[in-house]
């Protein structure tokens, strides 16, 4: 729970979120929690009819809700266009981001022809390595990598053993969560049949970069590989979750999102605001459209135009795939209905022909 120094009026509150306050402007709040763990003294919200009930029986002193919403007895409203994202804004006040303080730990690595800000933050065990440029405010936890000639720009932040291997590029505002990996080879060999030793597999050298640009946030374990040549490109306030893959030469763009488990083939194209859910599969040279949605578990094996929603492996328009769905549970029955109709044909042909 907070502190009480970190306490707000309700008022200032609602003024935050620009919300319209039903309730006392003077109430004191000292933290945030959800619907059925909320007691006296703190907000939940409420945005999603699902959760009614707890809304109704919650103990919160205020909750955040639609700008339709109806005045409850007991409980403050603040009402707000997304409540969601009010309460996004109230965590963020309330559990402000501490910075630690700015230097080079004495059991980091620094290379001394690395650049590192002097308002930077390395810390024990991190490393950066020759040539390395590593911007004002950011900060290196323990066993982060900065290779060779790369650059990490303004108010980033790698979690531990985040790695930037050699010559990729790291925009400002970026967030690499632990065990993420931005430039590992692109997984590029060509089958030599005649090799020297035998059949083998020929490493194709992956000699470009990867560009990420401002305000991105990467997953831990999430791996996004270094082009063949050029770049693998992750736009402009895109976030990728946990555990996804984006393989070489792919070019993601602005505000996209890709969830847990999704991979990206190589030279794909995925457009602006695109989402991509749960274990998405994209395969390689294809296009994601802008704005375009991709359902959990689907297979998509062709371009997606823009603004479609698809759903289903291989990936067909969504409400192609509902149908389709709906009628696979009912194959069963139709299969008894096909071949009782198939014996009473039978039976007519004999009649007839008898």
């Amino acid at each position: 729970m907070p502190s009480a120094s970190n306490a707000h009026r309700l008022g200032d509150i609602a003024a935050h979120v620009r919300g319209e306050l039903l309730g006392d402007p003077g109430l004191l709040v000292h933290g945030l929690n959800g619907l059925e763990e909320a007691a006296p003294g703190e907000v939940s919200f409420y945005g999603n009819p699902r959760y009614r009930r707890q809304f109704e029986a919650t103990r919160a002193s205020a909750v955040l809700v639609g700008m339709d919403a109806a005045a409850r007895d007991g409980v403050a409203l603040v009402r707000v266009a997304n409540p969601h994202l009010a309460y996004a804004k109230l965590l963020t006040l309330f559990h402000p981001a501490r910075r630690p303080p700015a230097g080079i730990h004495p059991a980091a690595h620094v290379h001394p022809e690395a650049t590192v800000h002097p308002e930077a933050t390395v810390k024990a065990g991190a490393v950066v390595e020759q040539g390395a440029h590593v911007g004002a405010r950011t900060v290196l936890h323990s066993g982060a990598y900065v290779g060779e000639d790369a650059r990490v720009g303004d108010d980033c932040v790698l979690y531990p053993h985040a790695t930037v291997r050699e010559r990729c590029v790291v925009g400002s505002r970026v967030i690499l969560h632990a065990s993420s990996v931005v430039g590992a080879d692109g997984f590029g060999f060509a089958f030599d049949a005649e090799g020297e030793d035998g059949p083998r597999h020929f490493k194709i050298p992956q000699v470009g970069i990867v560009r990420i640009e401002d305000d991105v946030e990467v997953g831990a374990c999430t791996c996004i590989d270094r082009a063949t040549v050029g770049e693998t490109v992750v736009g402009q306030g895109t976030k990728l979750d946990n555990l996804v893959q984006i393989a070489h030469n792919v070019r993601v763009g602005p505000l996209s999102l890709i969830c847990a488990q999704a991979g990206v083939s190589g030279s794909a194209e995925v457009g602006t605001g695109v989402v991509l859910a749960g274990q998405v599969g994209v395969v390689g040279h294809i296009r994601v459209g802008d704005l375009a949605k991709v359902g959990a578990q689907s297979g998509v094996a062709h371009d997606v135009p823009d603004g479609q929603v698809v759903s289903g492996s291989p990936a067909i328009p969504h409400k192609d795939w509902l149908r389709a769905s709906a009628a696979s549970g009912q194959l069963a029955d139709l299969l008894k209905e096909v071949r009782a109709l198939r014996k009473r044909v039978e039976l007519l042909e004999k009649e007839k022909g008898g």
